[in-house]
């Protein structure tokens, strides 16, 4: 494993959003879900899509609080501009679980 340093870390900007709105990605080549998700005044709303499927549905992603990376440039994924990397964990079977605080945070909260 490469060793990093703190500057390194720091360049990572990693922040606390609330999920706005989830919506069926059927464009996708593998399943995903599209997500709104506020990191409120000074990052504004940013979207994404996620391959989660497996445990979310657009229903229960709507005001879930989720650790994103929002310091990458923008990507396409297909038909839609992807501008966060939403972060998760491989379950045993490989399937995503969100990363999200565990007490309600301000959004936009950056992780330290």
């Amino acid at each position: 494993m490469a060793e990093i340093t703190f500057d390194d870390f720091m360049a990572v900007d990693i922040r606390k959003g609330t999920v706005l709105r989830a919506e069926p990605f059927p464009e996708a080549r593998k399943p995903a879900i599209k997500l709104w998700i506020d990191f409120g005044p000074e990052i504004g709303e940013k979207k994404t899509s996620a391959q989660i499927t497996t445990h979310y549905t657009p229903e229960v992603l709507v005001g879930k609080q989720v650790m994103a990376v929002v310091n990458f440039p923008p990507r396409q994924i297909g038909p839609f501009m992807s501008e966060v990397l939403v972060l998760g964990v491989a379950d045993a079977r490989g399937a995503i679980v969100l990363l999200s605080p565990d007490l309600n945070v301000p959004d936009g909260g950056r992780m330290h």
